[in-house]
């Protein structure tokens, strides 16, 4: 009867605690949580579930990264004298933009510390052949060094390619940097790292949970794609490195992606975005070139967005519906993942009442199901807009595309998506030029063509039971 009664007390005091403890950490939901709906289903499931909701909060309830920005401020004031070096080489090439699009120019500068700049030049790569055919390329190309940073990467025929590669260079004294996901990455076993490590390779993960406070955070991911070849050459755009994203998953396959090759003060931006990433994971600061080398010929006005949750302000949110305001003519998205928060939605819906061509591409068919199915619930916002939606039906659609008018194109990792815009660190490359503009409407009506037209009414005719799992991704959006 007297160990009864000792459980009974234990187990009285283990309640009394986590309800406190549910109490506690629903007032910091309250205070921290960005939406209100977001702060309202946090503090009632911690209030009235705190055994199953505190863990999970502990795991997906934060949407900033602590110690990240901290981390930055304590290197630039140790380095200011590089950091002003590599700042005063790209501001070089400053260049005011039109004037339709002048409000992204502060916004710009606030986010990055650098505004749109001149003597860029930019190709699409289309799909996986293309892109690992250039970046293959440009890595055996490398004189001096290589800064190479994926989410996935994969050990198979494509991931062992771009080993082979790198240790190729490796042995002939080029200094290579390989930066990748954990969470992403987890697949990846150690002794594909080890082989690079062995050949004096600099490989490290990004470590999400790496910092106070962030130990039991893993809804954070580095989504950022960006390879550097010796301050010349950069890449970024969807593609991960592995099989799928040549069309070797039959479930998916075909695979249909963008990336992008620049050259010009971009490549020292992009560059700068790697560097900050490498000193979160390892406190080392690499001794990279600076110098731009402009190419006068293509002169394409652009910047690079690099944004996360560690970001005094919401910035992937913020340029991406002050992008979308600016548009008059045309809004053309191609997204694999439509789950768009509310003032990105006021603004697509804004655009169409103007008059304005919104045109989104969507997949046919799913990689992440509550991904997919949380974007049937926008049907019926959208049946009574002249807003467009396709799915493309030729395999699996993953690139990040948006292009306004005939001016502003952007390519890069971003998903139209409440953890691109929140939860991940991503980047974009948005390029001010009408021949790039074309190019970008050119491959996006050959997207078009192999898309189906998305008749909203013929989601009145669903099941009753698909509608019901449609509302409830729906209200999963705050973590999707």
């Amino acid at each position: 009867m007297l160990v009864d009664i000792s459980i009974l007390t234990f187990f009285s005091a283990a309640t009394v605690v986590v309800h406190a403890l549910g109490i506690a950490h629903a007032a910091h939901a309250v205070m921290t949580v960005r939406s209100s709906r977001g702060a309202i289903a946090w503090s009632i499931s911690l209030i009235t579930f705190p055994w199953l909701a505190l863990p999970l909060y502990w795991i997906l309830g934060r949407t900033k990264f602590h110690g990240y920005a901290e981390a930055l401020r304590s290197v630039f004031a140790q380095h200011q004298k590089l950091v002003h070096q590599a700042y005063s080489e790209i501001t070089k090439f400053q260049v005011a933009v039109p004037e339709k699009l002048k409000s992204l120019e502060p916004l710009a500068e606030t986010f990055t510390g650098i505004c749109f700049t001149s003597g860029n030049a930019a190709e699409l790569l289309i799909d996986g052949q293309q892109t690992y055919q250039a970046m293959l390329s440009a890595i055996a190309s490398a004189k001096s060094y290589i800064l190479l940073q994926s989410y996935i990467v994969d050990d198979d025929a494509a991931g062992n390619e771009f080993q082979a590669a790198l240790i190729t260079k490796a042995k002939q004294g080029i200094r290579i940097y390989f930066l990748y996901d954990e969470i992403g990455s987890n697949k990846l076993p150690h002794t594909y790292l080890n082989s690079l490590r062995q050949n004096l390779i600099q490989v490290s993960a990004f470590h999400t949970t790496k910092g106070r406070g962030n130990r039991f955070q893993l809804n954070f991911r580095n989504h950022r794609k960006i390879l550097v070849v010796d301050g010349e050459i950069a890449f970024t755009g969807g593609l991960n490195i592995g099989n799928d994203y040549l069309g070797k998953n039959r479930r998916l396959s075909p695979w249909r992606d963008t990336h992008i090759k620049l050259q010009g003060p971009t490549v020292q931006s992009l560059q700068s975005s790697f560097l900050q990433d490498w000193y979160w994971a390892n406190r080392q600061v690499i001794d990279v070139n600076w110098q731009v080398q402009p190419n006068r010929e293509a002169n394409q006005t652009a910047i690079i967005l690099p944004t996360g949750p560690a970001d005094k302000h919401k910035a992937c949110q913020l340029f991406f519906v002050n992008a979308i305001n600016q548009a008059q003519t045309r809004l053309w998205i191609a997204t694999p993942y439509f789950v768009p928060d509310d003032s990105t939605l006021t603004a697509l819906k804004l655009a169409a009442m103007r008059g304005v061509d919104v045109r989104i591409i969507l997949p046919n068919r799913p990689d992440h199901l509550f991904v997919y199915l949380c974007s049937f619930s926008y049907y019926n916002e959208m049946k009574a807009l002249d807003i467009k939606f396709y799915r493309y039906k030729h395999g699996f659609m993953h690139q990040k595309i948006i292009l306004i008018d005939n001016d502003l194109a952007g390519v890069g990792t971003v998903n139209l998506d409440n953890r691109s815009f929140f939860l991940n660190f991503e980047v974009m490359a948005f390029m001010i030029n009408a021949q790039f503009a074309h190019s970008l409407e050119k491959m996006l009506k050959t997207d078009l063509a192999a898309s189906i037209t998305v008749n909203f009414s013929e989601y009145d005719k669903k099941p009753l039971w698909f509608k019901l799992a449609v509302r409830i991704s729906r209200l999963l959006t705050p973590l999707l």
